[in-house]
């Protein structure tokens, strides 16, 4: 990954990077990283996260849906 500095304004680029590493997923998987998450919790998880993103696209599909 790579952000360029331009006019000396680091804290721009600073910025830049973390909105980079954020939409990566970046700083979401160094938090999951910190400790042992057992493979039956990991798969928990894993699971509700995708119920929870199923449900989000059926909102958004409905939603747009209904208004066109």
């Amino acid at each position: 990954m790579q952000v360029s500095v331009r006019d000396n304004n680091v804290e721009q680029a600073l910025r830049a990077l973390k909105k980079k590493l954020q939409r990566e997923g970046v700083f979401r998987e160094m938090k999951l990283k910190q400790h042992f998450e057992k493979p039956s919790v990991k798969k928990a998880r894993e699971q509700a996260e995708a119920i929870r993103r199923a449900r989000k696209l059926a909102r958004k599909k409905a939603q747009r849906e209904g208004m066109l």
